[in-house]
């Protein structure tokens, strides 16, 4: 029985992927911080089968304690400040967990567990004011947010641990990806919510920033497959991983409320305040080599994805009044 070590198991990619290593055989430790509350809602259903831990990428001591204790195979990093908005707020923040937090756990696995491998969740806003499209693995990177700079940071730094100390240590380059599980917060999550309290009666309209930037977006269940596939490999290698599709924030508005029949026009306004100081307008990526090399390729189309989302949402609002 293999062991995997998970940063950032209560969030949506953490659950996809702990559900992903059970399923194999795994025994999975998850990272988690002191609280006093327990946001678990995504791992609920997992609890009684992984183990949790308590540690904290601010917190050197604690990793290298998390390491020594559980003696992983595999160590995946999905921990960080992810959400772009608030990189602008608390920009040393999000480098604090986000850039420099990888460097503790790359630290603690060379000194405790060398012979681990390691992945690092990069990210496809690390490409930001693209310099070519579709994105791919020798794309230069040029990001627009604070979030994006603390990836490219990550990113390098996986890349020279793997280069200076012989780690395995690879990163993936994950293009948007989304489901039911997506926090709120998120463009995608934020539509989908919003058509369900619509259509529900609960609400009137949606206020969205810019609707002309352009994602490639993805199913996360589809992503930490190849995050575990990255691990399976003979040599440590970085992928892009994507759909090759790009779709418009304007056309999710679009695919989302139709879905339920309605007009987004009399519903969505547009909003200045959710634009942001540097837009990215443009993201797709080229996930040739991860379908040639791992064997990859996504299984869930935007369309699909979309509705998977609004139907997810309408059952939990609708659940809501039965529980009272």
């Amino acid at each position: 029985m293999k062991t995997a070590l998970i940063t950032g198991i209560t969030g949506q990619d953490g659950s996809y992927l702990a559900e992903l290593l059970l399923a194999k055989g795994y025994r999975v430790v998850g990272i988690v911080r002191r609280s006093s509350t327990t946001p678990y809602e995504r791992i609920a259903h997992l609890v009684d089968r992984v183990e949790l831990l308590s540690a904290d990428l601010l917190d050197q001591t604690s990793l290298m304690d998390a390491m020594a204790e559980v003696k992983p195979d595999e160590v995946y990093n999905l921990a960080a400040q992810s959400f772009v908005a608030t990189s602008w707020t608390q920009p040393v923040l999000t480098g604090e967990f986000t850039a420099i937090g990888v460097t503790r756990l790359l630290e603690a696995m060379r000194r405790t567990v060398p012979k681990a491998r390691f992945y690092q969740a990069s990210s496809s806003e690390m490409f930001g004011k693209v310099v070519e499209t579709p994105q791919k693995e020798s794309t230069p990177f040029y990001p627009r947010s604070p979030y994006g700079v603390a990836k490219v940071y990550g990113h390098w730094i996986t890349v020279n641990y793997r280069e200076s100390f012989g780690l395995y240590a690879v990163s993936g380059i994950l293009f948007n990806h989304e489901s039911p599980r997506r926090g709120l917060e998120f463009v995608t999550r934020k539509v989908t919510d919003a058509v369900a309290r619509i259509k529900l009666g609960l609400a009137d309209e949606l206020r969205m920033g810019n609707l002309d930037a352009r994602r490639d977006w993805g199913f996360a269940g589809d992503y930490v497959d190849a995050m575990w596939r990255m691990l399976q490999a003979d040599e440590p290698a970085d992928y892009v991983i994507g759909t090759g599709e790009t779709w418009s924030v304007r056309q999710l508005v679009e695919e989302a409320f139709g879905y339920q029949d309605l007009e987004w026009q009399r519903y969505v306004k547009q909003d200045a305040r959710f634009n942001r100081p540097a837009e990215v307008d443009l993201l797709v990526a080229d996930p040739a080599k991860a379908k040639r090399e791992l064997g990859w390729e996504p299984t869930v189309r935007f369309r699909e994805l979309v509705r998977m989302m609004v139907d997810a949402d309408l059952a939990r609002h609708r659940a809501v009044p039965a529980k009272g």
